[in-house]
């Protein structure tokens, strides 16, 4: 699974390494506008979720609904956005992205709507620190 998989370079800019689950590696995409999270198989050259394997897709499944819990315990969004686009970045990627109904883009979808707006190091580590804690309690 993980022996010849590189993560895309454009996915490696925009997010922070959060952990590894058996399947997804899990990064926080670095946008202080939304708690934004992205599972990536860790799966050579695939693009699309039928490109994995029957195990595989339901694996996706199941980080995607623990992502999904860890999200909605943390931040409580009025919605919980997920969504596998992939019309920039080929490599298969699944976004977890929390939404409220008084946030800039509500209730549009965020992509094109505004700028990105990076995390200051201490908000972002300390972001990091707290998903990474849930994430392994288990939530």
């Amino acid at each position: 699974m993980v022996a010849n998989f590189v993560l895309d370079p454009q996915l490696a800019k925009d997010s922070e390494f959060i952990a590894d689950l058996s399947l997804c590696t899990v990064r926080l995409i670095n946008d202080a506008n939304y708690p934004w999270l992205i599972l990536v198989p860790m799966v050579a050259n695939i693009s699309e979720v039928i490109h994995l394997s029957e195990q595989q897709q339901q694996t996706l499944w199941q980080e995607s609904a623990f992502i999904s819990r860890v999200i909605t315990q943390l931040f409580t969004p009025d919605k919980l956005n997920i969504a596998a686009l992939g019309n920039m970045v080929p490599q298969l990627h699944l976004h977890h992205i929390a939404r409220y109904k008084d946030d800039m883009s509500w209730p549009k979808p965020i992509w094109g709507q505004y700028p990105a707006k990076g995390y200051c190091d201490h908000v972002l580590q300390q972001r990091i620190a707290l998903i990474q804690k849930a994430i392994t309690k288990g939530i």
